[in-house]
Formats: C-alpha cells, structure tokens, sequence
C-alpha cells in the first residue's frame, strides 16, 4: 500500500544519488583494483643506489688508470710513487665513514648522499688540476695531490652505509642481499668500465687523436656526479611514508613483516653501545677488511702491473678490455650472489647458513686464484685468474652488507659506517704495502716465480699477490666463526 510505495520512492532516490555520485559503477571499480596495485618508486631508489655506485666506482678507478699519466706530468720515477696518494683515499675514507653514516641515520640520506657527492666530485675536478701550470704558477705537486686525495676519500666516505640506510627503508629484509647486490654489481660494471672510457677520451684508439686530455676527463667525471645530485634532490625521499608517489599497497609491500613501528621508525638518537659492543660485527668487519684488501689491487696497481709486465699498453683495444675485466666478472658475481644468497636461504630456511657457505667457499677459490696469477705465463691468464678472484670475491658482497643491515637494526647507517671504516683500513694497507714491495728488489717480470721467492716479501708484485692469497684464506675462516644476531 502507500508504505510500500513510500518505500520504493526512496530506494530510488537513493539510487538517484548514487547514479550521480558514481555514474560509471564499473569504472570505479577498475580504479580501485587499480589503487590496489603498488606502486614502483621503490625501482626508482633502486635505480639512484646503482647509478650512485656507478659514480663512485668511475671516479675511484679513473686515478687508478690515470696513474702513468699523473707519474709522467708530476716527474715522478714510476707507479709506486702514488702509494701515498692511494693510501691516502683508503685512510680518510676510512676516517669519516662512520660520521657519514651517522649524519644518514640521524638526518636523513638525502641530505647525506647530496652532501657526499658533491663534495668528491670538487675533489674529482681538482685531482685533475694538479700539477697544471697557470698563468706561469703550477698547481702543486706530489705533496698537493696527496691532500687532494685524502680530501677526496673524506668526500666519498659515507656513500655506501648511506645506500644501505635507503635500500633498508625501501626494501623487505628478505630482499636486501639482492638489491644490495645489484648495487654493486653496478659499480664493479663501471669501474670495469673505466679503462674503455679512459681509452676512448683520453689514450684515443689505434694512433687517433684522444677527444679529451687526462685533466679535462677528471672534470668531465666530476659534473656526473653533480647532475646525479639535482636529480637525486628533487626525487628522492628517505622513507616511503614521505613520498607522495608511494600508495598504501607498496608501502604494505614494503613493510612486509616488520611492524609499522619499526618501518616508519624516525631518525632518533643512535644506539651506540648495542651497535659497537656487538663482536660478530667486530669480527665480520675484521673479515671485510682482509677482503678489501686482497681485491683493492683491481683499481690502483692492476693496469701499471699489466704494461710493466706484458706490454698491455694504454690505447689497446684488448688491454682496455683486461684491465677493467676483473671488475666485469665480479659484477656478475655481485648479482649471481645476492640472489643466490637469499634463494638458498628461502631453500634452507637459514639465511644465515647459507651467506655462511657461500662466503667461505668462495674466499678460499679467491685466494687461490691469486697464487696462479703470480706465475700467469701471459696477460690472458692473468686476467682469467685475477677475475676468477674478483668473482668469487663479489659473490659475497650482498650477503655481507646483508648481514651488516641486520647487525645495525634500527642503524643499518652507522652498522655498514662501522663495517666499511674497518674495511677501508683493509685497502690502505694494500695501498701502502703494494706500493712498498713494488719498490723492493723486485723480481724480473719476464719469467715465473718459485714459491720461495713469491714468499720471500722482496719479490714485490708476487709477494704482494701471496700476501692476497693469506688474507682470503683467514677471511673464510673468519666467516666460519659468524653466527645469527642474537640481540
């Protein structure tokens, strides 16, 4: 009667307004299944961190391969000279590191890693200038380029801790050894790299005229680093609750099993007594530190050592091609080992276990591979060798920096800051005692070794190569001591 009918006037009023609030039902639900689907800026951050490492690995490694230029244009008598300004680097980097971090748990990576890039690439630019006459004034000399360098590491400090501090907000747990190795698996593609580039701008190829001089490639690698911090400035943000690109089904993602707490957690006052007082991230740093330096040999000696040995010579083809070719092969190594890390941990429900067996097979192949190359007959093998070393050496980068993130809780910044100072102390010392058997009676290079001379630390590079082998060797026992975070 006329309650039905009052009944039905307004159901369809009500319909009415909802026709006019939703005219396209079906189109509403589209866009919902679509504010459902994440987001992907987290690719984004992904996609800085490696191009960050590019940078970092271009600006390392050109010194590196600029050595016998920079010998020739300070008058220097040969390569072992540099062994201050390499230490140099490798020491203030170690110095600074765990300030860096700090500054990135404390107030933020974007303001750290702005900080930090900037402040290398004017060093960068300035290493070119070293050395250069000016309006009849030259610019300094040996003395200069080392503060130059030392400056530079104090810059350069602080990038990786401050990479894991992101990739820790914006990645799983689960995650973090993969996207870890991906990020260095893009810097080892660059500093491999490096050498091509140099010879194309600079070396030139085939007797061609080089398109820039030694100088004015520092300068061109320093204004990278300055473009990728406009970029990173205006798109970056430390966590995904501060970007507003970021919807509520990637920050889930993201999230994953962490409480909410702990993922949104602002920077507060750093735990420095749980974080330093730890003896498995003492002990893994003590690890870290054997392994750079058996590998920091890649980006400072290891294109003099091929022209002094066998000839290889700046504008080859080949030559190019060897000396950045053990970065090359641990790039693959970087990527196949973080992955393969957090795959054999899902397999055997023990991450740990499973960084643990990687890292310690792989060490001991590294160490090896170094006393092959001692007495490697040509520069073809000792290429293969130094990259079997270099691979298996980077097998175990993002389980590392994994493990450290882990380590650090709440501070993955200073808990890598840590790792890294320690680890750099590792490459100084290669930096210096390299340098210093380069400078000792050195063997003739024109025949192999005996193992009483590669032993004997006067043989210069093939004592410094057995020194290698020892530090990979203790680093996987070390690796067998390392057990799970139990606080």
């Amino acid at each position: 009667g006329l309650g039905g009918a009052r009944t039905a006037r307004s159901a369809y009023r009500r319909c009415r307004q909802s026709d006019r609030l939703n005219p396209f039902p079906e189109e509403n639900f589209v866009n919902h299944a679509i504010q459902d689907r994440p987001t992907t800026i987290r690719y984004r951050v992904l996609l800085f961190a490696c191009c960050l490492s590019m940078i970092t690995y271009l600006d390392r490694v050109c010194f590196g391969v600029a050595g016998p230029f920079i010998v020739e244009s300070l008058a220097l008598s040969d390569v072992g000279q540099l062994k201050e300004a390499f230490t140099a680097f490798a020491l203030s980097y170690a110095i600074f590191e765990i300030p860096s971090g700090w500054i990135g748990d404390r107030w933020g990576v974007r303001l750290a890693l702005t900080r930090i890039v900037l402040w290398w690439s004017l060093f960068t630019v300035l290493t070119g200038m070293v050395g250069m006459r000016l309006a009849g004034v030259t610019l300094g000399g040996a003395t200069t380029l080392v503060a130059i360098r030392f400056l530079f590491g104090a810059g350069e400090a602080g990038a990786y801790p401050n990479i894991a501090r992101a990739l820790h907000e914006w990645f799983r747990p689960d995650q973090w050894a993969q996207v870890q190795g991906m990020v260095w698996m893009s810097g080892r593609i660059m500093g491999g790299l490096t050498p091509l580039v140099w010879m194309l701008l600079v070396a030139g190829i085939g007797g061609n005229e080089p398109i820039l001089s030694w100088r004015s490639a520092f300068m061109l690698f320093g204004l990278i680093g300055v473009a990728w911090c406009i970029a990173f400035w205006m798109l970056f943000r430390d966590r995904p609750d501060q970007h507003a690109g970021v919807n509520d089904a990637e920050k889930r993602l993201i999230a994953g099993e962490r409480s909410v707490e702990a993922n949104q957690a602002n920077h507060t006052d750093i735990p420095w007594g749980s974080i330093l007082l730890r003896y498995d991230l003492w002990l893994l740093s003590v690890v870290y530190l054997l392994v750079n330096y058996g590998w920091y040999f890649n980006i400072t000696y290891l294109p003099s050592y091929l022209k002094d040995r066998y000839g290889a010579e700046d504008n080859d083809l080949l030559a190019a091609l060897y000396k950045g070719g053990p970065l090359w092969i641990g790039a693959i190594g970087c990527l196949l080992g973080g992955t393969l890390s957090d795959w054999l941990g899902q397999r055997l429900g023990d991450r740990w276990k499973a960084r643990r067996w990687i890292a310690c097979m792989a060490l001991m192949v590294s160490g090896v591979s170094w006393l092959a190359a001692a007495s490697a007959p040509s520069a073809t093998f000792f290429f293969l060798y130094a990259s079997a070393s270099a691979f298996c050496t980077d097998l175990t980068l993002g389980a590392t920096w994994a493990t450290c993130q882990e380590m650090g809780r709440g501070s993955p910044g200073v808990a890598t800051a840590v790792m890294n100072t320690i680890g750099a102390l590792g490459a100084a010392s290669a930096g210096w005692l390299t340098g210093w058997l380069i400078q000792q009676n050195d063997l003739p290079l024109d025949r192999l070794v005996s193992w009483s001379e590669m032993i004997s630390w006067e043989g210069g590079y093939a004592s410094a190569f057995f020194s290698y082998f020892l530090a990979y060797t203790l680093a996987a026992i070390g690796w067998c001591f390392l057990r799970p975070a139990t606080k």
